[in-house]
C-alpha cells in the first residue's frame, strides 16, 4: 500500500504551480486592462484569489512580481514563436522565399497575438531599467532565433550575419513601432496587420535574396 505521506510533496508542488499560474494570469490581465499602474500586489492577490502575504512571500515586492510576470510573458512569446515555426521543416523547403516569408510571418503573428501586453512592456521599458534590460536581452535572443531559422538559405550579401541581423531589425522595428504607436501615427492610410505582414515579407525577401533589385 502506498504511504499517503509520499504523495504529499507532489500534491504541494502541483498546488504551488497552480498558484503561481493564477498569480501570473492575474498580472497579465491587470497589465492589459490598466497598464503598469494597475499592477499592485493587492490587486494581483484579489484577482488571483490569494492572500497579499502569499504574493510577498513568493516575489518579495511589486518589482519582483513585475519581473516574474515579464519573464513569464517573454517565455510564452518565445514558446509561441517556436510553435509557429519549425526550423527542421524550413530546411527542407526548396524555395528560400517561402522560408523567409514563413519566418517573418511567424514573428508578425506572435507580436499581433500579444499586442496589448507587448505595448505595456515596450513602453515601460523606456523608463524602467530592469524591464528594458530583460526586454533587450529577449529581443537579441529573438534575433538569434530569426537567424537560426534562415541559416540554410542563400543570402545576396557578402556579410551573411550582418544581412540577417539587419533583416531582423527591420522586422522588429516595424512591429514594435506599430504596437507602441498605432496604425496612423505617420500616415492616414490604413495598414491592417495582414497587409503589414505581407509587405514585410515582400521587403525582407527582396533584401535577403536579392530579388526586385533597386527596392
Amino acid at each position: 500500500m502506498t504511504d499517503p505521506s509520499a504523495r504529499k510533496p507532489v500534491a504541494l508542488q502541483a498546488r504551488s504551480r497552480r498558484s503561481q499560474e493564477a498569480i501570473l494570469q492575474a498580472g497579465f490581465a491587470l497589465l492589459q486592462e490598466g497598464g503598469p499602474d494597475a499592477l499592485t500586489v493587492a490587486a494581483v492577490a484579489e484577482r488571483a484569489g490569494m492572500a497579499v502575504g502569499s504574493i510577498y512571500r513568493r516575489f518579495g515586492d511589486k518589482e519582483g512580481l513585475l519581473r516574474a510576470i515579464q519573464q513569464a510573458f517573454t517565455d510564452l512569446l518565445d514558446a509561441e514563436f517556436a510553435d509557429r515555426i519549425s526550423v527542421a521543416r524550413l530546411r527542407i523547403l526548396r524555395d528560400p522565399a517561402v522560408a523567409v516569408a514563413e519566418t517573418v510571418g511567424a514573428f508578425t503573428d506572435s507580436f499581433q497575438a500579444h499586442e496589448e501586453l507587448l505595448r505595456v512592456f515596450l513602453l515601460l521599458g523606456t523608463r524602467h531599467e530592469a524591464v528594458h534590460a530583460l526586454g533587450s536581452r529577449v529581443s537579441v535572443e529573438g534575433g538569434h532565433r530569426f537567424a537560426e531559422a534562415l541559416e540554410h538559405i542563400p543570402v545576396a550579401h557578402p556579410d551573411r550575419a550582418a544581412a540577417l541581423d539587419f533583416a531582423y531589425r527591420l522586422v522588429y522595428a516595424n512591429l514594435a513601432h506599430r504596437i507602441t504607436q498605432g496604425e496612423f501615427l505617420e500616415s492616414d492610410r490604413p495598414l491592417p496587420w495582414s497587409e503589414l505582414r505581407s509587405r514585410l515579407q515582400t521587403v525582407v525577401i527582396a533584401y535577403l535574396l536579392g530579388v526586385a533589385e533597386g527596392l
